[in-house]
């Protein structure tokens, strides 16, 4: 049986989420992930694929591509375009 535990979830402002929006890290390459966050300085690929803000040839798993996406997401939250959640959640999906 699956043990499920509400925590305190960060989530984009509403008016911010189709900016903020983003696929899954595993699902494009960092040339695909640049192309989608151009001009976009609220993708969460920034967070998620950091190294599209690093020089072309950074080694993914490097710590300057970690480092980055603390960065950036330090700076989502900071600036108010990502929040936490004031107490743990769950979100019921019953019919």
């Amino acid at each position: 049986m699956a043990i499920i535990k509400p925590f305190r979830a960060l989530r984009p402002q509403a008016a911010m989420a189709k900016s903020v929006a983003a696929r899954p890290y595993d699902v494009l390459n960092s040339k695909e992930a640049a192309e989608e966050a151009a001009g976009n300085p609220y993708s969460f690929y920034h967070v998620s694929k950091s190294e599209i803000d690093l020089p072309e040839g950074t080694d993914i798993h490097s710590a300057p591509v970690y480092a980055k996406a603390a960065e950036n997401l330090q700076k989502l939250l900071s600036e108010g375009t990502l929040f936490q959640e004031a107490s743990p959640l769950i979100i019921s999906t019953n019919s």
